[in-house]
């Protein structure tokens, strides 16, 4: 199957707009303003953005989120290829974090990501120390002082309940793999572990729906 980002045109989904109808835009100087890729006037736009987005440059639209991406990073560890990282990746993107960090091996499995992982910033480290070190030069926002706390979440023994938490502005949300969680070498490494407080049977909620509700708890504090 194609990468649906690859073309311009995807004939599978009639999601987005078709070829601009009528005269094409024109800046002040009469040109196509910089930011619009003629190609996709001419062909249609079905990329998986939103309206405001159409027809715009790949490079453009990563331009323009920069401006405003907020301020925690999204970690996953990433050992055993989790199909679910995809899922956190694409969270990431809707809430614009930061930057995602994949920690562990390199390669991950991007079909859930929905090529929004494009429109991000993505960092890897070989493991867990090499978050911890990076997070500890970054700028914290305060004084011109470094370091930016990561937060780990799991159902560990030890974790506080993140409804109520105050989430820090800048920080680093540390995201286990399915089924084992964090390795504890991340329990170890990070500054603060939250875990989501869950009424019914199920010993653990799906990594990407927990990604989510944190990502979300951070927007209702902070967006």
């Amino acid at each position: 199957m194609p990468d649906p980002d690859s073309s311009h045109v995807d004939t599978t989904e009639k999601v987005g707009l078709g070829p601009w109808d009528g005269p094409w835009p024109q800046g002040a100087d009469g040109e196509l303003p910089a930011h619009l890729d003629p190609d996709l006037l001419r062909e249609g736009d079905r990329r998986n953005v939103v309206d405001d987005y159409r027809y715009w440059r790949h490079e453009a639209i990563v331009a323009d989120l920069d401006t405003r991406r907020h301020g925690f990073h999204v970690a996953v560890e990433n050992w055993g290829h989790d199909f679910n990282i995809g899922s956190v990746i694409r969270t990431a993107n809707a809430f614009n974090a930061a930057a995602f960090h994949i920690v562990g091996k390199r390669r991950w499995n991007r079909r859930g990501a929905m090529v929004t992982d494009r429109y991000q910033h993505e960092h890897h480290h070989p493991d867990v120390q090499d978050l911890l070190d990076w997070a500890a030069q970054q700028d914290s926002g305060v004084g011109g002082g470094r370091g930016i706390p990561v937060i780990g979440l799991d159902n560990v023994a030890g974790a506080v309940p993140i409804e109520g938490y105050a989430l820090p502005e800048r920080c680093v949300l540390l995201f286990g793999q399915e089924g084992p969680g964090l390795s504890p070498e991340a329990v170890a490494g990070c500054s603060a572990l939250l875990e989501i407080s869950q009424h019914g049977s199920t010993r653990s909620i799906n990594a990407g729906a927990a990604a989510a509700i944190v990502m979300y708890h951070w927007a209702l504090q902070h967006a």
